[in-house]
């Protein structure tokens, strides 16, 4: 009988676009070998080159991670499923002895919370008393520090350095069209202050580094991971750690969610569950891919839920637990986590002792330092087509990106379309091949060289370049 195997969103284009798929194979090995061998294009994000499971890629049989299990050689049953989760970054918080006493208003205030058994005026009080952190005023940001200041977390800490713009308006609710071009962290203390001028709002307004993450996250009790990349996300995982601080985690592409607790005392880090990250550029950010507007409100209330959680002390957190949710199946998943032993940064003999060049770590550097050998800039595409030059223009966005705007006389091959469409392209033209600001259009370059094609050059900043210097009668996005 076949198993189920749950495609994620990010691999699907490489699977028929399906969800799921029903797979023969008595073992993991086997269902997943004869998965690659139908969709050949998944191979090369689940295998590395020596033909082993890349460690950015997690399988799980039902609620396990087959690391846990017999690997690939966990044999199935009629009933498992098999789950594929690429990386796309319980206990409580002591409180002071004696935490701050309530006001009138603020007993009016939070009422409702006083009439819980589990919240009362004991933890009201505790939470007037908390600390939280949150890296990013952005689309999990938003949802969790509304609510937690709604909740009556005494001090709100937000570390983010980065301008409204209206593309933010989809999603990041801490902000309004009158914000665009204001710096985030102005906009959203004031939407703190609005929601509950008893809050203390701490601003933050830099990028979190090596350099500083120690020093910003030491005088907090929970940090909430509201990041959108990988370098800071495990930045953010491993100075908690060496704080021994929870991290309050969640990540959203598209119509999927992923949350979790991590570096609680004796539960897993994020490290335990993606030892390292995946090639600069293969997972695309959520400005590529896009992202549901509403998913990030889901998700980072979750988070905002779990914060609450552990500075009470009530209830079960998500610690050892990863929720997976699908806003288009609308459906939540949950998985088990375990601490790793051999993790470097919490098993039983770590190797890291303190923050490392996570951009060095993640790649992200050597592989800018690539891309950029065969850039073009747009004034230079601009005088190829006014002289006519014979070039094709290549654009590897998606259908729907392209009827947003477009460079005149482009071709539209999708870059996952790209692998089955090369034969279309003529190699003895001049391609300039470009996307919506430079990274896919990067790694179709590098694909196209790989596949023989010798004058090919990436259009640096993509469309978004084009339309801000040379056409800006069209839509930006």
């Amino acid at each position: 009988m076949p198993t189920k195997v749950f495609i994620p969103t990010p691999l699907r284009p490489y699977a028929g676009k399906n969800s799921s798929v029903d797979v023969d194979g008595r073992t993991v090995g086997e269902v997943l070998e004869n998965l690659t061998r139908t969709h050949d294009r998944l191979r090369s994000h689940l295998y590395n080159e020596e033909g082993k499971l890349r460690s950015f890629v997690n399988i799980y049989v039902n609620d396990s991670d087959i690391r846990y299990l017999q690997r690939e050689e966990t044999p199935l049953k009629p009933e498992d499923t098999i789950s594929i989760i690429p990386s796309v970054a319980g206990g409580s918080v002591d409180a002071p002895p004696e935490p701050p006493a309530l006001s009138n208003e603020e007993v009016r205030r939070y009422s409702r919370h006083l009439i819980m058994a589990e919240v009362g005026l004991d933890g009201q009080r505790k939470l007037k008393a908390a600390r939280v952190l949150c890296i990013g005023a952005g689309g999990l940001g938003s949802p969790a520090t509304l609510y937690l200041a709604a909740a009556g977390v005494g001090t709100i800490g937000v570390v983010d350095f980065d301008v409204v713009d209206f593309s933010n308006l989809q999603r990041q609710i801490l902000h309004g069209t009158s914000d665009v071009g204001r710096p985030k962290l102005q906009s959203a203390e004031e939407r703190l202050k609005d929601i509950n001028p008893g809050v203390r709002v701490e601003r933050y307004e830099t990028a979190l580094d090596s350099s500083n993450a120690l020093e910003i996250l030491r005088g907090y009790d929970v940090v909430v991971d509201g990041t959108d990349n990988f370098p800071t996300r495990y930045l953010v995982n491993d100075a908690c750690v060496l704080l021994h601080k929870p991290n309050v985690y969640g990540s959203i592409f598209r119509f999927e969610g992923q949350a979790s607790v991590f570096a609680t005392e004796g539960g897993p880090c994020y490290r335990c569950l993606y030892s390292e990250p995946p090639p600069h550029g293969l997972v695309p950010s959520c400005a590529e891919g896009g992202v549901l507007g509403v998913l990030p409100g889901i998700i980072g209330t979750i988070q905002a839920t779990e914060t609450i959680k552990l500075i009470l002390g009530a209830g079960r957190t998500l610690a050892g637990r990863l929720l997976l949710f699908d806003a288009l199946e609308m459906r939540f998943r949950e998985m088990k986590l375990f601490r790793d032993p051999e993790c470097p940064i919490c098993g039983d003999h770590p190797t890291i002792h303190e923050l490392i060049d996570y951009q060095q770590f993640c790649g992200v550097g050597h592989d800018e330092e690539i891309t950029t050998t065969a850039d073009i800039v747009v004034e230079e595409l601009k005088a190829k087509l006014d002289r006519n030059d014979e070039i094709l223009i290549l654009d590897v966005r998606e259908p729907q990106e392209y009827q947003i705007n477009r460079i005149p006389g482009s071709i539209l091959i999708p870059l996952g379309d790209l692998p089955q469409r090369v034969q279309e392209l003529d190699g003895a033209r001049e391609i300039i091949v470009h996307c919506k600001s430079g990274a896919r259009s990067a790694r179709a370059l590098e694909f196209l060289k790989a596949a023989g094609f010798r004058r090919v050059r990436n259009l640096k900043g993509g469309i978004l370049q084009w339309v801000e210097r040379i056409d800006s009668s069209q839509p930006s996005y």
